[in-house]
């Protein structure tokens, strides 16, 4: 009896002992969300482009005198002189316009990849 009397005092001393602490905790703030990237106003690519039907949006000005990367999308179609076969039009996870335009030639394929109306790469 004397056992569970003297555990009895130990445990009733150490439960006032932390009633009686001087440590303070802050108190749980919640986080602020975090900010998002602003919408730009105004897409990162000039000129007319490419609708999926193939067919130039706007009035193809451009002043491309061969196929090579940097090239506007219908600058490669007044170049190749007929529409091509299949366009993909998308966007990137980064907000660039990416644009895919594939053209079956009697040799093979030719599919041309562009940026922001920019010529990145041609895969033959």
């Amino acid at each position: 009896m004397r056992i569970t009397l003297v555990s009895t005092l130990v445990a009733t001393a150490f439960s006032l002992g932390a009633c009686n602490s001087s440590r303070t905790e802050s108190p749980v703030v919640a986080a602020a969300p975090a900010a998002l990237a602003p919408v730009p106003a105004a897409l990162a690519y000039s000129g007319p482009v490419l609708g999926p039907d193939g067919q130039c949006q706007g009035g193809a000005t451009g002043t491309a005198t061969a196929i090579e990367p940097g090239i506007g999308e219908c600058d490669l179609v007044r170049l190749k002189g007929k529409t091509p076969t299949d366009v993909l039009v998308g966007e990137s996870g980064k907000g660039q316009r990416e644009v895919q335009v594939l053209y079956s030639e009697p040799g093979g394929r030719e599919l041309y990849f562009f940026v922001n109306n920019r010529l990145d790469r041609v895969v033959k």
